[in-house]
């Protein structure tokens, strides 16, 4: 069940994640992980009204909630609704109750659906609506402490933080971030084996920015050394105030004919479209106090592409196939290729893809940072295999990932883009692994990656999870499961993190990691509705008082949760 262990801070993948989608992307990400996916939306079909209630309490004062309800209002049509809501408090640079802004992150998620079938079953609609509004109050990283006999305090959970208001009563640093996406997918069954379909999206999101203490924040001195700390560059104009608003707008129709077809056992699945994608980037940005200034980017494209899937006879294997072409405003080819074998015993494929930069990397202004590229197409070329073996209870998954990665762009040390000339290769093999034995588990996934570049991605050696699990029936009607996660990376030098532009940067001061993380747990299950309990961080204290998970950012401390997610349906 999920848990905590984090604030909801800007996300960092950790390993290489390639664009998937050809069409310029506006560069503003770090906060996905906490909006509702259009992938992941589910339509219901129920003959009685469906809902499933979640609620956790945390440590470190982190609450989530999460109410979803969905209901037919004939055979033929449903909708619902999703809604959620978590807070976070800092964890450093805080008078605790006392201050007025002690959440660190707040987050409100809203989603509305609706799917309809028409009595003939050949027209389908599937839509929704969805919003989140994400705030996040930017500390920068803690800054060390000393003791009375001057002993330096490396882990310094109760310390201050390296950007901040100077008083409890007024907001310090801040980011935002509002999304609010539409997406509509209907069909049309012309005849057996041809269906019309129309794919149509519009998002409209904005970032924001605030530091209305930048004169403090850029006169903050080291406890330790008594240097001056500037945590932003070289101030570009008025040294009183950040203020950065950017607005991306995509308005996105799809236009196809799918279908499929069965011969002697095997079937064929095809899929052919058209999409059109227009877009605009506005920014917002202060020169002065009270001055402002604008740009955006406005574009036009247009992609042709397609899929084929083969399903075998035994219904364990398929082939599939896809392609899409376009060009962009230099006339430059845009192109994503992908091929897949699927079967019982293994998963391979290949992908190519490239594509635009990001209209952050592109150009940006603002008080802290300018810069106008006229980068080279990224090209990202995957192979992949997995293998999945099984010897009664034991399951094991060795799998092997080579990235070949030309034209690579990244943010530098000095958190401006740049792009590496020529290409380099990442190398990642893994072993994922089940045993069963009895009421006995252990499960995980271990990865090895080795790479021809170490000074533009910094990617962890070692990455390992592992689940030790015991399980039980009590009573004949309370199912329990417990048992303890443990966590592990190799230490690395991490990405470090810029509110102002919300992107992750190369840094070659700060090494993190190289800590073994341990939480305990219980999930108990009676019918319908689920309970947990978890201990998060629980060996802190027993080989170090704690650990860095990003420059500056520590790891949460030791902390007890519980919650429980209660289903409610006929």
């Amino acid at each position: 069940m999920p848990g905590f262990g984090h604030t909801r801070h800007a996300h960092s993948p950790g390993f290489f994640t390639g664009s998937q989608q050809l069409g310029a992307q506006s560069g503003y990400y770090v906060f996905n992980p906490y909006a509702y996916q259009t992938k992941d939306v589910k339509y219901f079909n129920t003959k009685s009204p469906y809902t499933d209630m979640y609620i956790a309490l945390g440590g470190n004062s982190q609450n989530i909630l999460r109410f979803d309800m969905s209901q037919n209002i004939n055979p033929r049509w449903n909708v619902g609704f999703d809604v959620q809501r978590f807070t976070s408090q800092k964890l450093f640079g805080t008078t605790g109750n006392n201050d007025t802004y002690k959440l660190l992150a707040q987050n409100w998620g809203l989603l509305l659906h609706t799917n309809y079938r028409s009595k003939n079953d050949k027209y389908t609609l599937l839509a929704h609506f969805n919003n989140m509004n994400h705030s996040l109050d930017e500390q920068g990283g803690v800054l060390p402490g000393q003791t009375a006999d001057l002993q330096t305090i490396v882990y310094n959970y109760t310390g201050d933080s390296r950007l901040r208001s100077g008083s409890p009563t007024v907001q310090g640093p801040h980011g935002w971030e509002i999304r609010n996406d539409w997406h509509v997918y209907h069909q049309y069954v012309l005849d057996k084996g041809f269906q019309l379909y129309h794919k149509f999206d519009y998002q409209s999101h904005k970032n924001f920015y605030q530091d209305d203490t930048l004169r403090l924040n850029q006169s903050i001195t080291s406890p330790i050394t008594g240097q001056p700390i500037r945590f932003y560059p070289a101030i570009l104009g008025d040294t009183s105030r950040i203020f950065q608003l950017a607005r991306f707008q995509l308005l996105e129709n799809q236009f196809g004919i799918k279908g499929n077809a069965q011969y002697k056992g095997s079937s064929f699945n095809y899929r052919a479209y058209l999409r059109i994608r227009n877009y605009n980037q506005t920014t917002h940005y202060n020169e002065s106090r009270t001055a402002f200034n604008d740009y955006s980017t406005a574009r036009l494209e247009t992609f042709l592409g397609g899929w084929l899937g083969y399903y075998f006879p035994d219904s364990l294997s398929r082939l599939t196939a896809e392609a899409e072409f376009g060009a962009n405003t230099k006339g430059n080819l845009l192109y994503r290729l992908k091929g897949e074998l699927e079967s019982k015993f293994l998963t391979a494929g290949y992908s190519s893809i490239s594509t635009n930069p990001t209209l952050m990397q592109e150009r940006y202004q603002s008080m802290i940072f300018f810069w106008r590229n006229n980068f080279k197409l990224p090209i990202y070329n995957h192979a992949y295999g997995k293998l999945n073996l099984r010897y009664k209870q034991l399951r094991i998954e060795p799998s092997l990932d080579y990235y070949l990665l030309s034209n690579y762009i990244y943010f530098n040390d000095k958190v401006i883009p740049q792009q590496v000339d020529g290409s380099f290769s990442v190398l990642r093999t893994g072993l994922g692994y089940h045993f069963q034995f009895g009421k006995f588990l252990i499960s995980g996934q271990g990865y090895y990656t080795v790479q021809s570049n170490t000074d533009v991605l910094h990617i962890p050696p070692f990455f390992m999870n592992t689940r030790i699990q015991y399980e039980f029936l009590y009573a004949k009607v309370l199912y329990i499961q417990t048992g303890i996660d443990l966590h592990y990376k190799s230490p690395y030098y991490a990405d470090a993190y810029m509110p102002v532009t919300q992107q992750y940067y190369v840094q070659n001061s700060e090494k993190v990691e190289g800590y073994v993380l341990a939480d305990l747990y219980a999930n108990l299950r009676i019918n319908r509705t689920r309970l947990f309990v978890k201990l998060t961080h629980a060996d802190q204290g027993v080989f170090q008082p704690g650990y860095f998970v990003s420059p500056g950012f520590l790891q949460m401390r030791r902390g007890f949760s519980f919650g429980v997610d209660w289903y409610l349906f006929d």
